[in-house]
């Protein structure tokens, strides 16, 4: 079975920048074999992965994308901040979060774990929309370097298809 990609462009809300270019991409049933999703995505050059939850709260990461794997359970998750969507994922899904884009665990299975993964193993920032962050997470969101591969094709498409400056 194929993975169905969708994508969402979101606006800067204020205090979520979200990115100007390139929308979130999400993969349904990216992943039969949720077990080899980090052995995946660390073949396609997307590392200093870990695994566990979202967080509960709006945050982003402005240096860098990333990519996420539900491995277990179900969740749904707010993309964009406060005027974003709730997107349902499953296990087997995943979703390329681009610089910026705002992400919160609204709800989850007891059982749901994800993996995530960063384009070259960048070492990820962590903002939640305060004032003070902006100006620098807005010109760090502009610099963050396009992924040589989609996690999980590991080839140019479908990601680097959409993603076009």
């Amino acid at each position: 079975m194929e993975a169905k990609t969708q994508t969402y462009f979101f606006q800067d809300d204020g205090r979520i920048p979200n990115h100007p270019d390139f929308p979130l991409v999400v993969y349904q049933n990216a992943l039969k074999d949720t077990g080899a999703a980090e052995r995946i995505v660390n073949r396609h050059g997307w590392s200093n992965s870990w695994s566990g939850s979202v967080f509960p709260y709006h945050h982003y990461h402005s240096n860098t994308h990333e990519v996420l794997i539900a491995v277990r359970g179900e969740a749904v998750i707010q993309f964009g901040g406060e005027k974003g969507s709730a997107i349902p994922f499953k296990s087997g899904d995943a979703v390329v979060i681009p610089a910026g884009v705002g992400h919160k665990k609204i709800s989850a299975s007891s059982n749901f774990m994800v993996i995530g993964a960063y384009p070259g193993g960048v070492q990820y920032d962590l903002k939640t929309g305060e004032p003070d962050e902006r100006e620098e997470a807005l010109k760090q969101i502009k610099q963050a370097s396009l992924p040589s591969s989609d996690p999980v094709t590991g080839r140019r498409a479908p990601l680097l298809e959409m993603w076009v400056k």
